[in-house]
């Protein structure tokens, strides 16, 4: 019984995060990354290697609809991780892949909603900072849904 109430909880955050994702379009485009093996002084990494798609985004202003991820005591009000789906679903949480969240850096302060919000900024491609997400918005503003 419990299992199966977990595999509908999945398909219900699912289905809302779908409901919010501006129709899916950006997060689909996003989704448009490979990944290649690579080494650094720790060991095996994966570099993101990005699609045509993507990187004709980049620089360009989106809007990507998702939650806030709230990192326990690492939540800054102009610093936030977004996800297209719930953080029962997401990349940290749940076993999503990457290209399912973005980094956002906001002009204004926003205080932590488990609502659905929408986040517009300029898009940046990271393929270098490992410290970093690969998509990060900058000069962004939140949004918050009904």
């Amino acid at each position: 019984m419990r299992k199966l109430v977990s595999i509908l909880a999945f398909f219900i955050a699912f289905a809302t995060a779908a409901q919010f994702s501006d129709s899916g379009k950006n997060w689909e485009a996003l989704a448009d990354v490979k990944y290649e093996k690579s080494k650094d002084e720790y060991g095996e990494i994966y570099v993101p290697k990005f699609g045509e798609n993507v990187k004709q985004m980049n620089g360009k202003t989106v809007s990507l609809s998702g939650f806030i991820i709230p990192f326990e005591g690492m939540f800054e009000p102009k610093h936030i991780i977004l996800s297209s789906l719930p953080i029962a679903a997401c990349f940290f949480c749940g076993g999503s892949g990457p290209e399912t969240v973005a980094e956002a850096y906001l002009l204004e302060e926003v205080k932590y909603t488990a609502k659905p919000v929408t986040v517009t900024g300029r898009l940046e491609l990271n393929d270098t900072d490992y410290d970093q997400l690969m998509y990060i918005l900058k000069d962004a503003k939140v949004v918050v849904s009904d």
